[in-house]
């Protein structure tokens, strides 16, 4: 008895170690694959003249499909898009309604328990922008005034965390989006808007007067952004790095590198005309998936 109770739960392992990713079957059985985006989050996940979702993040997704309809089963994989806000996109990856989500999210180890994350693909610095008539160097300058951050990201977690640390009693006004946040900074109810450096940048370079605005020297935490994918299913994640990896290895990334950050973007032409951050070129050479940040310093 205790021979044949031994088989059997070898015998169940072995099923459930060969059994299907989720994502996989759920794919192989719909035919269609669900990418989440964003509607304005320049030049990563945006809406273009004809309103399609366009930019650096939506390039490497379509990366990753191509390396995924090479798959047995999915060579006529169809692509759906849906857009998504930073409120809603971890939990339409969560519940498998997104099967990737292709726009602007930090790997933290809080969301990783709900969500997987891909490789990292680029590396941010958390800043503050505020008014040239009113600069804000640093949060310690925010002491008992509001700033705007946008709900549901991580600039917006590490505000609340400073405020209740260093006892700053800060005003945290939230923005449903980016571009919401900026209103309140340009309305003066926030005297600083939190975001991520290259988000920033992006907004300015469509501002009508940029050289209103300054962005903080001081950067208050490093961002590492990955692909947020299903939870719990190791076998897609590995296709998705497997993509990304090529990607990386082959230098391609360099070229779309150059075409959404050194070269004018549609629709209004604008060139960002920022370096590749040091700690993302050394994330292409040697890939991660960490979530911590000291990974990146």
């Amino acid at each position: 008895m205790v021979l044949r109770a031994l088989l059997l739960c070898l015998a169940m392992g072995s099923a459930l170690a060969q059994s299907p990713s989720p994502t996989l079957a759920k794919l192989r059985h719909s035919g269609v694959i669900t990418l989440g985006y964003r509607t304005a989050s320049v030049p990563f996940s945006y809406l273009g003249a004809q309103l399609q979702p366009i930019g650096f993040t939506m390039d490497i997704c379509y990366r990753v499909i191509d390396h995924l309809r090479r798959q047995p089963g999915l060579a006529d994989l169809e692509v759906r898009l849906m857009a998504v806000t930073s409120g809603t996109r971890l939990p339409l990856v969560a519940n498998r309604t997104v099967d990737i989500e292709c726009g602007i999210t930090t790997n933290t180890a809080e969301r990783a328990r709900n969500v997987g994350f891909s490789l990292t693909y680029f590396v941010a610095e958390s800043r503050l922008l505020s008014k040239r008539s009113r600069p804000i160097p640093d949060v310690d300058a925010l002491r008992g005034l509001a700033v705007a951050s946008t709900i549901g990201t991580t600039s917006i977690q590490l505000l609340q965390d400073l405020n209740r640390e260093r006892n700053l009693n800060m005003r945290i006004l939230a923005g449903l989006d980016d571009v919401d946040s900026i209103r309140l900074l340009d309305s003066d109810q926030a005297v600083a808007f939190a975001m991520d450096d290259v988000l920033l940048r992006g907004l300015l370079a469509s501002a009508r007067k940029p050289e209103a605005y300054s962005v903080s020297e001081l950067a208050l935490s490093v961002e590492p952004y990955g692909l947020p994918l299903p939870p719990n299913d190791p076998e897609f994640k590995k296709l998705v790095d497997e993509a990304l990896r090529q990607l990386f290895r082959s230098g391609e990334i360099h070229s779309l590198y150059k075409r959404w950050f050194q070269s004018p973007v549609p629709p209004q032409n604008v060139n960002l005309n920022l370096p590749m951050p040091t700690a993302m070129a050394r994330v292409l050479k040697e890939p991660t998936d960490s979530p911590e940040p000291e990974r990146y310093r």
